[in-house]
């Protein structure tokens, strides 16, 4: 294998509670069955996962309480098929990266992880942040584009092409590459600016 690689699954554990909020349910929905399947995948080849989730301003929770306050909002028949499984990982998250103010990068060099699989919600907010922060640090990426969602698809595949053009990510989606597959293949080299 080229790299130890892991998953990142940001703000899927989602409260739904803001305008268009329904919509962007509407659209994780369609991601739970492909999620699944990713989940099983990094399971099998001991792939840890990572939850990456933002505390809705609840500074004093810890993940249990933050998973229960998301389950009891707008989002919780979706939040009880993707949640974490206990060898998951959980990062809380202040801001729109996961890189920014959080365990995350202390934890990734530790698990000896260089490649990552973004997952989540949303494309062209959070996962494109994380995306960014993790280009700059040079990890290999895949964002699975049928594993990510935004309240406007429009500007989710605006998203896409960025980290595809401007970050090397691969967005070809679940049903085109296996995880093995992806884990199997060069992992595509930093070149710098402009890459």
């Amino acid at each position: 294998m080229n790299g130890k690689a892991a998953i990142l699954v940001i703000d899927l554990l989602n409260t739904f509670d803001f305008s268009g909020g329904e919509k962007l349910k509407k659209a994780v929905a369609e991601m739970v069955e492909p999620f699944q399947s990713l989940r099983a995948q990094a399971r099998a080849a001991d792939v840890p996962v990572i939850f990456v989730n933002d505390n809705y301003g609840r500074w004093h929770d810890e993940p249990s309480e933050l998973i229960a306050f998301a389950r009891g909002q707008k989002g919780g028949e979706l939040i009880d098929q993707v949640r974490p499984q206990p060898s998951d990982y959980f990062v809380i998250k202040p801001e729109s990266s996961g890189f920014y103010a959080t365990t995350l990068p202390a934890l990734l060099p530790r698990l000896g992880v260089s490649r990552l699989v973004l997952t989540g919600i949303a494309a062209d907010i959070c996962v494109l942040f994380t995306a960014a922060d993790a280009h700059m640090r040079e990890y290999d990426l895949w964002v699975p584009r049928d594993l990510v969602a935004s309240q406007h698809e429009e500007r989710a595949q605006w998203a896409l092409e960025m980290m595809e053009n401007g970050m090397s990510a691969d967005v070809r989606p679940t049903s085109e590459l296996a995880l093995a597959d992806w884990l199997a293949s060069e992992p595509k080299v930093y070149t710098g600016r402009g890459s």
